[in-house]
């Protein structure tokens, strides 16, 4: 397929991996028809080199697809390509292992497939509207500095490679530290008012522990339980 922009301005670029030919075939009939420029890949390696490869707004990737699954792709573009691009998967699977699977290999969100075209579309677009986010001055806190101009974070002069999501969440949490930031106020600037579930916030903190605290000898993310979050630092600010 060769898509073309519809829009006066330059045209949003999405990227679908998906290896129904049926549901591509309708993804693109709907989203070109809202102005999006589109490419696809039918198999997991082709997905894989696109995403690496192309300047894309946003990455929708299938769970399941030929030669290469979508976990193992989403963490390979994360981990060795360093691809920061937003990924929302979608999976036939219902159950909520599988979700948090796909937001430890490095997805932002998920849709369960069958879906309506208008919530994947809603979705996309709160996905967009928060990688767009207008950057701000440096924030730091103890050893860690983040520059969203540069949608990049550094720790004790090592640099952190996170998702978007983690890079919001690492922002707000710096934003506020040494204080508690609930965790009402980070699903909210995460998903707005429709959080996924119960485990997506915990499993994107999960996610962020691993690349901030745990190859450093003073972890600072720090769990209120019942509350929400906190940067800081042991001994105080």
């Amino acid at each position: 397929m060769n898509p073309s922009a519809q829009s006066t301005q330059p045209a949003t670029r999405l990227l679908f991996i998906e290896d129904n030919a049926a549901l591509l075939q309708n993804l693109y009939d709907y989203f070109e028809g809202q102005g999006y420029q589109l490419d696809s890949a039918r198999d997991g390696p082709s997905g894989l080199h696109l995403a690496s490869d192309g300047d894309y707004d946003l990455i929708v990737l299938d769970l399941t697809l030929p030669r290469l699954d979508g976990l193992e792709l989403c963490h390979r573009l994360r981990q060795d390509s360093h691809v920061n691009t937003p990924i929302l998967m979608l999976t036939a699977r219902d159950a909520v292992e599988q979700r948090v699977a796909g937001l430890r290999a490095g997805a932002d969100d998920y849709l369960v497939k069958p879906f309506a075209l208008v919530e994947l579309h809603a979705r996309i677009e709160a996905l967009l509207r928060r990688s767009r986010r207008p950057a701000t001055a440096q924030v730091h806190y103890a050893d860690v500095t983040l520059d969203l101009a540069n949608a990049s974070a550094q720790r004790a002069g090592q640099t952190l490679v996170l998702t978007p999501t983690e890079l919001k969440l690492l922002d707000a949490l710096l934003r506020a530290a040494p204080r508690l930031v609930r965790r009402s106020e980070l699903e909210r600037l995460l998903w707005l008012d429709e959080p996924p579930d119960s485990d997506a916030l915990r499993t994107h903190i999960h996610s962020l522990r691993r690349v901030v605290d745990r190859p450093f000898d003073v972890p600072l993310i720090e769990t209120v339980r019942g509350l929400g979050y906190r940067i800081a630092l042991p001994d105080g600010p």
